[in-house]
Order: C-alpha cells, then sequence, then structure tokens
C-alpha cells in the first residue's frame, strides 16, 4: 500500500524538522514546504506553530495559509494543528495584553493558563473523548506541553446530524483543551512530535484517517 502523502506547512513558524521525522516514522510520505498548491493537494495537511499567538497569524495569514485551511475543510480534507497551531483556530487570542483575532475555525478565546507555575513544561496526562480516534491505544499515555496559553472553554454547539466534536482536556492549574476533532480538523495543544512512543501513535492514528 501506498503511504499517505502529508504536507507539513513552512510558514515559517519556528523549526518544524522533528514534525517531519515523527510522521514519517508513523507512516506518510512528508513534504516540508510553503507551497500552496502542494500543501491544498495533501492527503494531509500539519499546521505547526511556535511562539506568539499574533506572530503564529501574522504569519499565516502573510503567506496566505488562513485560505489554505478554509479551502481544505471546506472540502472535506484534514488539518491538523500543533500547539499555537491549534491555538490559532479559535476566534482569539489574549497574549501579554495583545488582543488578535484568530482564525475562528472554533468560538473561543485563547487566555493565559490559571497557574502558579507557567509556562507549563514537560509531560502531562490528559483526558481523552470518550470516543476519540487520536488517542485509541494511547489513552493513559503522557505528552509532552510546553505552553502558558490555553483555550479553557468549549463552546461549539454542534446540532444533528452533524458529529459531536471529540474534546480532549488536561489540568495544569485549571483545565484546558489538549486536544480536538471536530470532523476534518484536529489540533493538538501538546507536541506529538516530542511525546515519544505514544505521539507516534496518535500521529500514526491521524494518519489512519487520511
Amino acid at each position: 500500500m501506498s503511504r499517505p502523502g502529508v504536507v507539513v506547512y513552512d510558514y515559517g513558524s519556528g523549526n518544524v524538522h522533528s514534525a517531519v521525522k515523527a510522521l514519517e516514522a508513523a507512516g506518510a510520505d512528508v513534504e516540508l514546504t510553503g507551497d500552496r498548491v502542494r500543501a491544498r493537494e495533501a492527503d494531509g495537511l500539519v499546521v505547526p506553530g511556535v511562539g506568539a499567538f499574533s506572530a503564529v497569524i501574522d504569519a499565516l495569514r502573510a503567506s496566505r495559509g488562513d485560505e489554505l485551511i478554509d479551502r481544505r475543510l471546506a472540502g472535506g480534507r484534514p488539518v491538523l494543528g500543533i500547539c499555537v497551531g491549534m491555538q490559532v483556530l479559535f476566534d482569539r487570542g489574549v497574549e501579554r495584553g495583545v488582543d488578535t483575532e484568530g482564525l475562528g475555525e472554533w468560538p473561543g478565546q485563547v487566555d493565559r493558563l490559571h497557574a502558579d507555575v507557567l509556562p507549563h513544561m514537560g509531560w502531562n496526562t490528559v483526558e481523552p473523548a470518550p470516543d476519540s480516534v487520536l488517542f485509541d491505544g494511547i489513552r493513559d499515555e503522557r505528552f509532552y506541553f510546553v505552553h502558558s496559553y490555553g483555550a479553557q472553554e468549549w463552546t461549539l454547539d454542534v446540532v444533528p446530524p452533524f458529529p459531536q466534536p471529540q474534546i480532549t482536556w488536561a489540568q495544569h492549574g485549571g483545565r484546558f483543551i489538549a486536544a480536538v476533532e471536530n470532523g476534518p480538523l484536529s489540533a493538538t495543544q501538546f507536541h506529538p512530535e516530542k511525546s515519544g512512543a505514544a505521539g507516534i501513535r496518535l500521529l500514526r492514528n491521524w494518519i489512519g484517517t487520511l
């Protein structure tokens, strides 16, 4: 069988080579590129994100990555956001007093975590959604987080026959969203590419949906 083709979208947001290697280990043919045509046509698109919410949004819009994500989702083509690549999918982010409009794929706001120690950096458990595909076989594993901000509420109201999104939570000070599975759009607040065997398995589970 041929391996699914995955593009890691290269729009200038940090070191993404570890994501490429992890996806290859998980069973995909991977290309790191900022070419929007190749990204649009790939079986799966991974949108990483490192740094401030506003900087990631600016870089995505400068590369027309916002249009790319919209177009893929309109056609039911899978997209996976990672870390700030997940955060920017919400309506807005408030970071160090800067209020920035997000991509608006999901309602809600990304705010500073309510924790005494920040950043939330290191390994943590999660509370997977009951019918999660991403966490199949790894519900009790730990994943690697590096962040100080997160979405702490889920307010999207989905009416049947559309399937309910699968929301996975984690704790650091308070609860925050660790992962979302919403039709063709999935995202993780943690870094699967830095989460060892469990992260590879999660990526393999995602690749299996392509």
